[in-house]
């Protein structure tokens, strides 16, 4: 809890009484390894965000292919925005990579919440700019760089992932085969 909160801080300040508030009604849940917590075709009912381990959003293709498209570790959120925004069925599911503890902050539980303490608009606006020019950059990388150079930029970026996430979830990530990248990180290619 304390880490969202000190997330929130970072971004608005919040007053005694506001944090009480908070933590009198945001919860945390422990998550196995490999649980789903939204299944692509289900509508997407909240917000994770993630207190200790990681979550990643992905879909299957109709060949059968598994596409991780996010990642999310300690303090960082997830969900499908277009399922949670328009309830309509989610294209993507959240699953578990690691034993998780996250805050669920339910569509009901937001909108009390902004009303509660409207500047968390601000805070929730923040964080959907970062993630959406964050998704912007990815799709550039996606088209402009060679899988080497995707991985070499995600290794310099992000390199408390490469311990933590499986070997088939980052290329999936990188949209590389996972020999691929067997022959990237041997230093093969």
């Amino acid at each position: 809890m304390k880490e969202l909160i000190s997330h929130m801080q970072k971004m608005v300040s919040l007053d005694l009484e506001e944090i009480n508030y908070l933590e009198g009604e945001l919860v945390s849940r422990d998550i196995k390894r490999k649980t789903c917590l939204v299944t692509e075709g289900q509508i997407c009912q909240s917000l994770y965000f993630v207190e200790k381990g990681c979550l990643r959003a992905f879909f299957i293709s109709e060949k059968g292919t598994e596409h991780t498209c996010q990642f999310a570790i300690e303090n960082w959120w997830i969900t499908d925005h277009m399922s949670l925004d328009n309830q309509r069925p989610s294209h993507f599911s959240i699953q578990a990579v690691e034993n998780s503890k996250v805050i669920t902050l339910t569509r009901e539980k937001q909108a009390q919440l902004l009303n509660r303490i409207p500047k968390l608009e601000r805070y929730f606006r923040l964080i959907v700019q970062r993630s959406f020019a964050a998704s912007q950059l990815r799709i550039k990388y996606l088209f402009s760089q060679s899988g080497v150079e995707r991985y070499q930029h995600f290794a310099e970026s992000f390199p408390e992932f490469l311990q933590r996430v499986p070997q088939y979830m980052l290329a999936s990530y990188l949209n590389i085969s996972a020999e691929f990248l067997s022959k990237i990180r041997a230093g093969k290619v």
